[in-house]
């Protein structure tokens, strides 16, 4: 997709922040011209991370989130403040790669799935089939043409019953089905330093332990589940999945690390915690720059990993980053605090809004929600005075306002009083006014 393609993607979903949605579209365009370069070019072309600076709640892991999702990337998101230094008690940074290439390598089996699940759907009917019409002991006899006359009618017996199965008629019926019931081994290690082992111990433990199969009585329609995925087990080739896995997140992945302004602070300061957020940034350095990591799929380079950071930056400031840590994320993009109109927006624009994710949970109870224009005016006046005069949240306050104001409905669905509700600016303001005036009850509950 082009940049302008995917912002465009990107405004059915986010309000604003027009400048975010067009460093990341760029960064991702890039990420497709650097594919297409000789050999010899792209090994010099290093990913531009970006910085995204801005309060909580105006959409920098919504924007990363949502971008993940339309280009098809390995994505993950990981706070900065859960890694520790090496030698202190918590996760090492490396542990991040590792956990990209996991998120590959599900992304990958769901590709997989969907070229092998039909294979598998016919595999597993012949499957039912046998189940079904238990194939009887060939009789022993030397007339040929009595040998093929007892073919043929195991073959229309079959036939009928694959028929029926293909109807749905035998759904309920019982057969017997060999489960294989998986041994679970005795945690032996802690699990202090276990991320750091790149051997997959229990699936070391799988093999070596005796496998258990049990008979149970099942119906054709829960047997066709376990059996589906057996087959789809059966037709995927583990090797080649977990090389494509490791291909595609590291020409591919994105890395989001959120809270980056957390580990900011003076080597030596008067807190310990401070040198433990150097030492952070330090083992961090590595990953961004580009290293060599080891996983139980293989080796994994991070040199093209997209690094996507975000923070609010309140307390310091991106020049509080070790000086080599900034040189690698050289785009830094501010995102603005969201206005009225914006919460206005937010309200009823994106193609799940806060409005219609409401209106289909009630809907489900058969109450159905009208949201009228003044009524959404009416939760985005509130909504940004209780963001001024307390906490600014961003959007999310505007959650804590609709359960506020849906509670009651929610509480007594479904009833018959409440099978048509219209949220007016009358009923948004008889809800929240007595809370809205008194500024100690306003910041406890909204």
């Amino acid at each position: 997709m082009t940049p302008r393609e995917i912002v465009a993607l990107l405004d059915e979903h986010i309000i604003g922040q027009d400048d975010a949605k067009r460093a990341v579209a760029v960064a991702i365009r890039n990420r497709w011209r650097w594919q297409q370069l000789p050999a010899e070019i792209r090994k010099e072309v290093t990913p531009k991370n970006i910085i995204m600076i801005g309060p909580t709640g105006v959409g920098k892991t919504e924007i990363t989130r949502r971008l993940a999702k339309l280009i098809k990337a390995p994505f993950i998101k990981v706070e900065a403040t859960k890694y520790t230094e090496v030698g202190y008690h918590g996760r090492d940074v490396e542990s991040m790669a590792r956990d990209l290439v996991e998120s590959a390598v599900t992304l990958v089996k769901a590709q997989k799935r969907e070229q092998v699940e039909e294979k598998a759907k016919d595999r597993v009917e012949e499957r039912l089939v046998d189940l079904i019409v238990p194939s009887l002991p060939d009789a022993v006899t030397d007339d040929e043409e009595e040998q093929q006359k007892t073919e043929k009618r195991k073959e229309r017996t079959r036939q009928k019953f694959r028929t029926m199965l293909r109807a749905g008629e035998l759904e309920d019926r019982e057969i017997e089905l060999n489960v294989e019931q998986r041994s679970v081994p005795v945690q032996i290690f802690s699990n202090l330093g276990l991320e750091q082992m790149d051997v997959d111990f229990q699936n070391m433990f799988e093999k070596m332990l005796p496998k258990q199969n049990k008979e149970r009585r099942l119906s054709v329609r829960e047997a066709r589940k376990f059996l589906l995925e057996q087959e789809i087990d059966g037709l995927m080739d583990k090797d080649a999945i977990a090389e494509e896995a490791v291909r595609l997140a590291e020409d591919s992945g994105i890395i989001f690390l959120d809270e980056l302004d957390k580990i900011c602070g003076p080597e030596g300061g008067a807190h310990g915690v401070d040198v433990s957020r150097q030492g952070v940034q330090r083992d961090l350095l590595p990953v961004v720059e580009g290293t060599t990591i080891q996983t139980r799929y293989g080796p994994v380079k991070t040199d093209h990993v997209l690094f996507i950071a975000a923070g609010s930056f309140h307390k310091s400031k991106p020049s509080d980053l070790m000086p080599e840590l900034q040189g690698r994320f050289p785009l830094r993009v501010e995102l603005k605090d969201l206005t009225r109109d914006d919460f206005v927006r937010i309200l009823h624009e994106p193609a799940s809004s806060i409005t219609k994710q409401y209106q289909a949970l009630l809907g489900a109870d058969g109450v159905e929600i009208e949201f009228t224009p003044d009524g959404i005016d009416a939760m985005a006046d509130i909504a940004y005075q209780v963001n001024q005069s307390t906490q600014n949240i961003g959007a999310r306050r505007l959650h804590t306002i609709m359960e506020k104001l849906l509670e009651e409905i929610s509480f007594a669905a479904p009833s018959p009083e409440h099978k048509q509700v219209t949220i007016d600016a009358a009923y948004v303001r008889g809800k929240l006014e007595s809370i809205m005036q008194d500024e100690d009850l306003s910041r406890f509950i909204l």
